[in-house]
């Protein structure tokens, strides 16, 4: 009983943001490439059909989908289990999109889960339950949450391999049973990350820095049934590599390795190819995407904790390891300024670090301070920028962007916003409604997640492929992602306008 009253907060606060994303769920668009990707999740669950192989027409390239260039270089194994779900979703009448988004949303819950208790490992119930909330809230990770299937469920899986990870170690005592059955939980999650983003592994590696800090080296062979259910869960669920896994994976590391030279990418109002991104991306970004007080809760977090502990000469292993778990990374894609695209949005999962160390500088500031109506105002500052936005952008947040860059509506041509066309939605009902039958709608790109919310009555064409079929009266959708809705038809009036704060997310005009 006294255990669960002392998880409460956790409690509280998952009940809320479950009513939040049940009441706003279906408000988000399809991103770019959504569609395809469950394709391939469906695709996949092919690979373990019996039917097939009974009747001798099992192929496993069936399993790869109908993009297999994009998409068997990422494993499906959140797919295949979230696919669960959602089917189920869909059976309650929710459609594809709708039931993913609510899917993926749960799995954020989830990971919420995971957050709170590594911050538990040093604070309370209720400062915990503040740093989980704080992290929850940020615009850009609560957009993602609904919308990506890729970068958000890996994250959590991730969290959950360096929560179990560490665990795992600190429980490998002198019983080598006991190591054995300690490995196997975490070694599956491991596996389940690396059959959803290759990198998975980085978990590995910092959990051995945690290890040579905290343990014997006679205690190292843990390791071995920690990798070895790994792999197995990992080949397990990622059909792609079954025929021959070690030539697959490395051809894995080296596709995802390669970004597509013929993507733009908006920065400080210029557009670069994504392979020559200037160094200062990610410190920009990381800057300038977090709400204000992130930062300074996070030096306050740091300097704090490492006082504390080198004061009080205890344990600061995991700390370390935590910071190196975002230092790391950080340093890497500074250093080696690999191509990129999207934001920070593939190296979601670095970011916890951040926000436990922000959450552990709530905590220093609220403690030093015994007045309840200071500490409600301080909080309220802490807050209120991620409420307001949440609110203000949905559901586009993440195209929030902090007051050092002036905010949303002038970040807006100088940085990308709506980058994964998300705003489709919202303008294809908009047009539906006026749209005269037989309307032709030519999408400049991804026309088929527009097609995906048109009507019956209106055509969708591809504006890259059949540009040279518009016709006086037709209309045109385009987004801002890297300016492109100023490259056509740049003056003419607008019929439908997706903004918010300022910023246009996508437009649709009529040609003259």
């Amino acid at each position: 009983m006294q255990t669960k009253l002392r998880e409460y907060p956790l409690r509280l606060l998952l009940i809320i943001f479950l009513a939040v994303g049940l009441f706003t769920f279906r408000d988000y668009g399809l991103s770019w490439d959504e569609p395809l990707f469950y394709e391939y999740g469906k695709a996949s669950q092919y690979a373990y059909s019996i039917q097939a192989r009974l009747e001798g027409t099992f192929d496993l390239e069936k399993s790869f989908g109908s993009s297999p260039s994009d998409h068997v270089t990422r494993g499906p194994a959140y797919l295949l289990i979230g696919g669960l779900v959602e089917g189920a979703l869909e059976a309650l009448g929710l459609d594809m999109a709708s039931a993913w988004h609510l899917t993926n949303f749960l799995t954020y819950l989830l990971g919420l889960g995971f957050f709170y208790a590594l911050t538990r490992i040093w604070l309370d119930p209720i400062p915990a339950a503040l740093s989980t909330a704080f992290f929850a809230t940020q615009p850009v990770l609560w957009n993602h949450a609904f919308i990506n299937p890729k970068d958000n469920p890996f994250a959590v899986l991730f969290l959950a391999a360096m929560l179990l990870g560490f665990r795992m170690v600190d429980g490998w005592q002198e019983d080598n049973k006991a190591i054995f059955r300690s490995a196997i939980l975490p070694g599956a999650v491991l596996g389940i990350a690396t059959a959803t983003r290759f990198i998975a592994p980085y978990a590995v590696a910092l959990l051995f820095i945690y290890f040579l800090a905290t343990q014997k080296w006679t205690r190292m062979w843990g390791f071995v049934p920690y990798g070895v259910t790994a792999i197995l869960v990992m080949i397990a669920l990622w059909p792609f590599l079954w025929e021959n896994p070690i030539e697959r994976f490395l051809f894995t590391l080296q596709a995802m390795a390669d970004i597509p030279a013929n993507l733009k990418i908006l920065f400080l109002g210029e557009t670069y190819p994504a392979y020559d991104l200037p160094r200062r991306y990610f410190p920009t970004l990381f800057a300038i995407t977090f709400t204000e007080p992130t930062w300074i809760l996070f030096a306050v977090g740091l300097f704090a904790s490492f006082r504390k502990y080198l004061k009080q000469k205890a344990d600061i292993a995991k700390l370390t390891v935590i910071l190196l778990w975002f230092g790391i990374l950080l340093g890497l894609l500074v250093g080696l300024n690999p191509p990129n695209s999207d934001g920070y949005r593939h190296y979601l999962f670095v970011i916890p670090p951040v926000f436990l160390f922000a959450g552990l500088g709530i905590h220093e500031i609220l403690k030093r301070i015994r007045s309840l109506p200071v500490n409600a105002a301080i909080l309220a500052v802490i807050f209120l920028p991620a409420v307001y936005n949440n609110i203000a952008l949905h559901p586009y947040q993440y195209a929030y962007y902090n007051t050092f860059a002036g905010g949303t509506k002038s970040a807006f041509r100088e940085y990308e916003t709506d980058y994964w066309l998300t705003c489709y939605r919202e303008a294809m009902l908009e047009f539906n409604e006026i749209a005269p039958d037989g309307a032709r709608l030519f999408v400049r790109r991804e026309p088929y997640i527009a097609a995906y919310y048109a009507s019956p009555n209106i055509v969708i064409r591809d504006f890259r492929t059949e540009q040279k079929d518009m016709q006086p009266g037709d209309y045109y959708l385009a987004n801002s992602r890297a300016n492109e809705d100023l490259k056509f038809l740049r003056d003419e009036p607008t019929v439908v306008e997706v903004s918010r704060q300022g910023a246009v997310f996508c437009v649709i005009k009529q040609v003259p």
